[in-house]
């Protein structure tokens, strides 16, 4: 997790689109949203998020696959305070471990 998000930024996921199309309900909480196509548009605090991504190639180390999931992240109208509110619980909701 971030101590600091800004307005508008680019990850990299290391997920498929059919996981992340998983989890995003979770993640989005109570915040309504519309999926359209690679995007996602939501209404959060008077303010909106557009979330869109695209199919990057997997990232290869050694005989492993990894898929890889480019996602922009775009908030208008929010400040630091509701962007850092709603990126802690996206964050814990989209984050994986292995063990």
């Amino acid at each position: 997790m971030q101590a600091f998000y800004a307005e508008n930024f680019d990850r990299e996921m290391g997920c498929t689109e059919k996981e992340w199309l998983g989890w995003l309900p979770e993640a989005m909480g109570a915040h309504p949203y519309q999926l359209v196509a690679q995007a996602v548009s939501a209404r959060i605090d008077g303010g909106t998020l557009t979330l869109s991504w695209r199919v990057g190639e997997p990232r290869v180390i050694a005989l492993a696959r990894i898929p890889r999931l480019l996602v922009s992240f775009r908030f208008a109208g929010l400040d630091e305070a509701q962007r850092y509110r709603f990126m802690k619980r996206f964050d814990l909701y989209m984050q994986r471990g292995g063990g």
